[in-house]
C-alpha cells in the first residue's frame, strides 16, 4: 500500500515538474527566441529548397517578411535582414503589377522598414511614386464586391493588413505625415462599410452580409478580422501622438480586443469562425497569430489592461507554440481563401509563419519590460 501512496505521489510530482517546465520553456525569452528562428529558418530552407509558391511581390510573402523583418531586429543570427534586401534587389524594389491593388503593395511596408533600417534611397523610391499615385486617385467608388472593385479601393477586410501599413510606414521613412494620413482617411471608407458596430467585428466583404454560419450568426472570418487587428497596430506604429485620428484608431482597437479577447477558445486559439468556432473545431494559427500580435501589442503600449489581457495573450501563445512542429514547420495555419474553412496539424502557410513570427517579437518585448526571464 505504502510503495502504490509512493508511486502515486511521485507521479504527481512528475507532472507538477514537467508542466511548470513547458511553462518556464514557452514564457523564457530565449527559448521564444529559439522556437521562432527555428520556424523561420525552417521557412527560408522550404524557399530553397522548393522554390516560392508565390510571386515574391505577393501579399501572402509580404506578411511573412513583416514577421521576418521583427525577428532579424532581434536575433543575433544575421541572416534575416540580409535575407530582406535581397527579395528587394531581386524584384529591382518593385511592388507587383496591380499597381492600384493593396495586395500587390502589401511589400511596400518591407521597403519601407528596410529604407529605416539603411537609409537607401533606391528601398522607397518606386514605391513613394506609387503610394502618390494611390493618394491621388479620386477614391469615390462604392465598396460593393463586383467590377473588381479590389483593383481600387480596400474593398475586402484583408486589405487593412496589406495597404495601410505599406502606406504608413512610408510616412515614418520620408517623415511625411500624408501617407499615414491618407491610409487614414481610406482606412475609415473601408470601415464604413465592412465594421459591424454591434459585433465590433468586420465583415471580409459585402457578399458575407447576408451569409450564416450552420448555428445561424452571421460569417466573421477569424484570419479576416486578425488582418484587420494586425493593421490598426501596424498603423498605430506609425502615427504620431497629435495626430486628430488617433483617438479613434485607439477606440476601435480597444473596442476590436475587448470583442477578441471574449471569443477566445478553451483551446488558446481562435478557430476559423468567430462565431461558429464549433462548426471548425480545430485551433486556427493564422488568425490568432496575428490577435496575439495586436493583443500585446497593446500589452506593451500601455493600451491594455495587464490584468484582463496578459492571460489571454499567454493562452494564445502555448496554443501557437505548441503547433510548431520539431522541424519547425507552423501548422494549423488555414488555406489561402476568403471564409472560415477546415484546418488541420499539417496546414502552413507563409503567412501564418508571419503572423507567428509578429507575436513572438512582442511577447520578448513584453517579457522584457516585465522582466520576466
Amino acid at each position: 500500500m505504502k510503495t502504490v501512496k509512493k508511486t502515486a505521489l511521485y507521479l504527481t510530482v512528475l507532472l507538477f515538474t514537467s508542466t511548470t517546465f513547458a511553462q518556464d520553456t514557452l514564457f523564457n525569452k530565449k527559448s521564444i527566441l529559439k522556437t521562432m528562428e527555428r520556424v523561420a529558418d525552417w521557412q527560408l530552407s522550404t524557399w530553397k529548397e522548393k522554390g516560392f509558391n508565390h510571386a515574391k511581390y505577393d501579399w501572402t510573402n509580404g506578411a511573412c517578411y513583416a514577421g521576418l523583418f521583427d525577428l532579424g531586429k532581434m536575433s543575433k543570427k544575421g541572416i534575416y535582414l540580409p535575407f530582406l534586401v535581397s527579395i528587394g534587389n531581386d524584384l529591382n524594389w518593385n511592388t507587383g503589377p496591380r499597381k492600384g491593388m493593396a495586395d500587390d503593395y502589401c511589400i511596400g511596408q518591407l521597403y519601407a522598414n528596410l529604407y529605416i533600417l539603411y537609409k537607401d534611397p533606391k528601398m522607397i523610391a518606386k514605391w513613394r511614386v506609387q503610394a502618390d499615385s494611390i493618394l491621388n486617385a479620386p477614391h469615390v467608388e462604392s465598396l460593393e464586391w463586383k467590377n473588381k472593385i479590389s483593383l481600387r479601393e480596400w474593398a475586402w477586410c484583408d486589405a487593412l493588413f496589406m495597404g495601410p501599413p505599406a502606406l504608413s510606414y512610408l510616412s515614418t521613412a520620408t517623415k511625411n505625415p500624408k501617407y499615414v494620413d491618407g491610409a487614414a482617411k481610406l482606412w475609415w471608407k473601408t470601415t464604413d462599410y465592412l465594421y459591424a458596430p454591434a459585433e465590433q467585428l468586420y465583415f471580409r466583404d459585402q457578399t458575407f452580409f447576408e451569409k450564416k454560419e450552420a448555428n445561424g450568426k452571421n460569417v466573421f472570418w477569424s484570419r479576416g478580422n486578425g488582418w484587420v487587428m494586425g493593421g490598426l497596430v501596424r498603423v498605430l506604429d506609425n502615427m504620431p501622438a497629435k495626430n486628430p485620428e488617433r483617438a479613434n484608431f485607439i477606440k476601435l482597437y480597444k473596442d476590436m480586443a475587448a470583442k477578441i479577447a471574449s471569443l477566445q477558445q478553451p483551446d488558446g486559439s481562435w478557430h476559423a469562425s468567430l462565431l461558429d468556432p464549433a462548426s471548425y473545431p480545430p485551433k486556427e494559427t493564422s488568425g490568432t497569430g496575428f490577435y496575439t500580435y495586436a493583443l500585446l501589442w497593446g500589452l506593451n503600449n500601455g493600451t491594455l489592461d495587464r490584468k484582463t489581457y496578459w492571460p489571454v495573450v499567454k493562452k494564445a501563445w502555448e496554443a501557437l507554440a505548441t503547433s510548431v512542429h520539431t522541424d519547425g514547420m507552423l501548422g494549423y495555419v488555414q488555406r489561402i481563401g476568403a471564409a472560415p474553412d477546415k484546418v488541420d496539424e499539417n496546414s502552413t502557410e507563409v503567412y501564418g509563419v508571419g503572423a507567428f513570427l509578429l507575436a513572438g517579437t512582442q511577447l520578448c518585448k513584453y517579457l522584457d519590460h516585465h522582466k520576466i526571464q
